[in-house]
């Protein structure tokens, strides 16, 4: 079934956002936890603002694992950020893009009518994700809570193995699909493969990724940021994976991670794990009109796709070409691009595939070639290779800045894209103001 165009419902208006900085994880949980990150983003966001926060009709924030505490972060978050009793608030998780998926629900909500005024965005705090027991753990723990005497506990105790105490990193577990048994940089290894893409092609992209975050942190292009400041008189002003001197001889002396000894994806080629939040204000024309507010841009559409899942790095390729052929437009039409950075193979990947006559015909159904990107509209202030990959935050993050990129340049129209892991892919199409 054909897709509508969101035009032909109601204008949905981007009218403000701010991220935290992107925290790099150190080996230990970072000094935020998700909620305080989505709060550290909502306060100075909300503060500015003519109407009050409860003046939201809902909040949505995408988070894909969000601590014990907070099972459902957006109504925590609202909470905190004085949203009111009265403001519904929801978590969406879908994987590397539920920041855009939480843009997406409040744009389908507004444009139909059900809300007037939105924060949306997302979240996450990867340094956090849990450390688990392993089932012959629980398993031997459940009977030493149902052991009663002291004999039953001696008995018990006996059976403990050091195997019991060997501990599940949660975070390489959610990485790695369950059905393909592969990790996320193992497919990024499949599309390298299959498109030929050489080691050389993704250390070069990802020292590109380098210096432009580097001279937008210098020319100051990344203003959507606001500070943090934690419990301990500490602060954080700018995303703080950033390399300055990366240089292709550094990055030559990495060794493949995910397919040893003779694999291409690296550390230095591939998104950092990373913690942050970035959180937006959607509104209808109504709501823009009633409290005089400025406008970033408009969302135009947006598109979900689904491919084989060890192939999952090529979502943005099968998001973004129904998206354009629903407005009629061409790949050279786009005046800049914000393509998530999970791998550098990926990203390249998919420049490849949209290039690839064979590929686009039997993947796509297209007559002809989608057409080639102009990589100097490109993730042309850096991205998750050198911003670093907080998956719950990155959709939110790229729809963000795209629009702040277009008012910089005077251009009129964008598109952000991810690719999901599970095989999926997401895109909107976004216009400045």
């Amino acid at each position: 079934m054909a897709q509508k165009k969101l035009s032909d419902l109601r204008e949905v208006f981007i009218v403000d956002g701010r991220r935290t900085p992107f925290l790099k994880a150190k080996g230990k949980p970072g000094p935020f936890s998700a909620v305080n990150l989505a709060v550290g983003a909502g306060q100075p966001l909300l503060a500015r603002q003519p109407f009050e926060p409860a003046d939201f009709d809902e909040v949505i924030i995408g988070c894909v694992m969000p601590g014990p505490d907070e099972a459902n972060i957006a109504r925590v978050a609202a909470l905190r950020l004085g949203c009111g009793n009265q403001t519904p608030a929801w978590t969406v998780q879908r994987n590397c893009a539920s920041g855009l998926q939480a843009l997406d629900c409040a744009v389908l909500n507004i444009a139909t009518g059900r809300s007037e005024l939105v924060l949306a965005g997302g979240v996450e705090a990867m340094s956090h994700a849990p450390v688990l027991l392993n089932e012959k753990m629980v398993a031997w723990l459940n009977d030493w809570t149902r052991a009663r005497t002291w004999g039953a506990k001696f008995s018990v105790l006996a059976r403990l193995r050091p195997p019991y105490l060997q501990p599940i990193i949660g975070l390489l577990r959610g990485l790695t699909d369950p059905v393909v048994g592969l990790s996320m940089g193992q497919t990024a290894e499949n599309l390298a493969h299959r498109f030929g893409i050489t080691r050389e092609q993704m250390d070069a992209f990802a020292m590109r990724s380098h210096h432009r975050l580097a001279k937008a942190q210098d020319e100051g292009w990344l203003d959507e940021i606001d500070t943090l400041y934690d419990t301990q008189g500490g602060f954080y002003q700018a995303d703080d994976g950033l390399r300055r001197d990366t240089d292709m001889d550094k990055l030559a002396t990495l060794k493949p991670v995910f397919d040893r000894p003779f694999g291409k994806v690296t550390a230095g080629n591939s998104a950092q794990v990373t913690d942050g939040a970035a959180l937006l204000i959607l509104a209808s024309e109504t709501a823009v009109k009633k409290w005089n507010l400025p406008v970033l841009g408009r969302v135009v559409d947006s598109q979900w796709a689904a491919l084989e899942p060890s192939q999952m790095g090529l979502g943005p390729v099968h998001a973004v070409a129904p998206l354009l052929k629903r407005h009629r437009l061409k790949i050279d039409k786009i005046d800049f691009w914000e393509i998530n950075e999970a791998f550098a193979a990926q990203v390249l990947a998919c420049l490849e595939a949209w290039k690839d006559k064979k590929y686009c015909k039997e993947e796509l159904g297209l007559n002809a070639a989608l057409g080639e990107v102009d990589q100097e509209r490109l993730n042309v202030d850096g991205g998750g290779v050198s911003i670093g990959h907080p998956v719950g935050a990155s959709g939110a993050r790229i729809v963000l800045h795209l629009l702040r990129v277009l008012q910089r340049h005077n251009a009129r129209r964008g598109v952000a894209s991810l690719c999901v892991g599970g095989g999926q892919g997401g895109a909107m199409l976004v216009e400045a103001a």
